[in-house]
């Protein structure tokens, strides 16, 4: 059964060219637009009260205050003094969080060192943190995403933080292990975050791309190839297992998974029957012991494999901040996923739930993310839609939470090489923050009740994210399919 593709604690692994690109990249002009202005202006938040992510817990009362993009006070409002000329942002009755992460995204990609549309461009990283979503991890790679990753890092363009995936590893690109270690230290010496993964990669390759990732401390992950297995990808250091890639596979019966390992193709009816609780929480401890994170992209896979009428999806709000184009092209994929008897598909949603439930019970380490822009998800709207579906699984809010933002920075820092600097609410991390008018532990609903965002110390209210919001939406009004 071959699935449609979509697109302990380790020392972290960062290619050793990194800070040269990083020097490199620091003398060149923006590719277009103006310095984002906010970030060096001093705001506080007042009387607010703080979801800080450390562990779960709601601080009343406080007063935090943000000074050239980092948090540089935060306590009672009664004993924190707000400076003279600081923006105040009134907190009664809100509720601050660190922002989102999205953290299996797309942004467009294109041909050798051409940037896409600036305009779109601009668009999609809007839509992402008009939603809250403060910090973005892109899986398809291209040259000029090394550019924009900067570009966004250094407030020359508003958006969230990106770390890059490389182009990936597949049956086409690295067809041998020599044109894996090519590609692998290629894309170490450019300096991408990660390297991307998609299917058909024999195990021999996939051994040669292990040591060579780890020689030049390129980490990597994405999906599972059918002839590595996910039991192998797991126990040679596989970063990120994404979209559950492999799990339902592994969680066959001992016959079914010898017979996808020798590559025959088998019944998805016949690998779902086979699977069993003790084997589905043998791979759950196998995932947490060997430090992989995994990023399910439920909502996704439920709409690859599933029944909802596309034009009853096409109808959703979100849909009106897409192109006809994209909607079109939506609609044509929905005509092409797999015809499945309607027992075999809800067997399979099961157990996918029940997989990610026995990971988050077993402490493995759970990312959000999406795909955005894969079939039916909006940039930054998916996110909400995929957290429903966590909770529907039996996930606890909390660590439905963790999963898009303390969980976020130590994956950046044990297996990007980055500063644990965001993904909580302290004194010296990074401004990423969400201002909520409802907590967001009681209803996850209430992420959607955004009084503001801030990203890196720009501060975003309602009435710009309304208006922005607005102009996207205004740009494909009347567009015909």
């Amino acid at each position: 059964m071959t699935p449609p593709t979509p697109c302990p604690t380790r020392a972290p692994r960062v290619a050793t060219a990194l800070v040269l690109l990083a020097t490199a990249l620091a003398s060149l002009p923006a590719a277009g637009g103006a310095v984002v202005q906010g970030q060096e202006r001093t705001h506080a938040f007042v009387d607010v009260a703080v979801i800080p992510m450390d562990r779960e817990r709601v601080l009343d009362g406080q007063t935090v205050v943000v000074r050239d993009g980092r948090i540089v006070a935060l306590g009672p409002a009664s004993e924190v003094s707000v400076p003279a000329d600081a923006v105040r942002i009134d907190g009664s009755g809100r509720f601050l969080m660190p922002g989102l992460a999205e953290m299996h995204a797309h942004v467009p990609p294109v041909q050798g060192d051409a940037w896409p549309d600036r305009g779109a461009l601009e668009d999609i990283l809007f839509l992402y943190v008009a939603n809250g979503v403060t910090t973005t991890r892109g899986m398809l790679g291209a040259p000029y995403q090394l550019a924009l990753r900067d570009e966004l890092e250094r407030g020359r363009l508003l958006g969230p933080t990106l770390y890059v995936g490389a182009p990936s590893l597949n049956g086409n690109s690295a067809p041998d292990p020599a044109a894996a270690e090519r590609l692998v230290r290629a894309h170490a010496a450019a300096g991408y975050d990660l390297q991307k993964i998609h299917p058909g990669v024999s195990r021999a390759t996939w051994d040669r791309m292990v040591a060579v990732a780890d020689e030049v401390g390129l980490t990597f992950g994405g999906h599972v190839p059918a002839a590595v297995g996910l039991e192998h990808a797991l126990a040679s250091g596989a970063s990120t297992v994404d979209h559950l890639d492999g799990f339902v596979e592994a969680s066959a019966s001992g016959p079914v998974r010898a017979r996808l390992l020798r590559g025959e193709q088998v019944p998805l009816g016949e690998v779902v029957a086979g699977a069993s609780p003790e084997r589905i929480r043998e791979l759950a401890r196998s995932a947490r012991d060997t430090g992989a994170w995994v990023v399910p992209t439920m909502y996704l896979w439920e709409n690859l494999y599933g029944a909802s009428d596309p034009e009853t999806i096409l109808s959703q709000p979100e849909m009106r901040y897409v192109s006809a184009r994209q909607r079109q092209g939506w609609r044509n994929q929905a005509g092409n996923r797999p015809s499945l008897p309607a027992d075999v598909m809800e067997e399979l949603h099961r157990l996918r739930r029940e997989i990610l439930l026995a990971l988050s019970e077993a402490g493995a380490g759970v990312l959000m993310g999406t795909d955005s822009p894969q079939m039916f998800n909006v940039p930054g709207f998916a996110l909400h839609r995929e957290l429903r579906v966590m909770e529907e699984t039996g996930m606890s809010r909390w660590r439905i939470l963790e999963s898009g933002t303390s969980a976020v920075a130590r994956y950046a820092s044990e297996e990007l090489g980055r500063e644990d600097d965001f993904g909580s609410v302290a004194v010296g991390k990074r401004a990423d923050l969400v201002l909520l008018e409802a907590n967001p532990l009681d209803h996850l609903a209430n992420l959607t009740r955004r009084a503001g965002v801030m990203v890196r110390g720009r501060w975003i209210g309602a009435e710009e994210i309304d208006e922005g919001l607005a102009r996207i939406a205004a740009k494909h009004a009347g567009a015909t399919e």
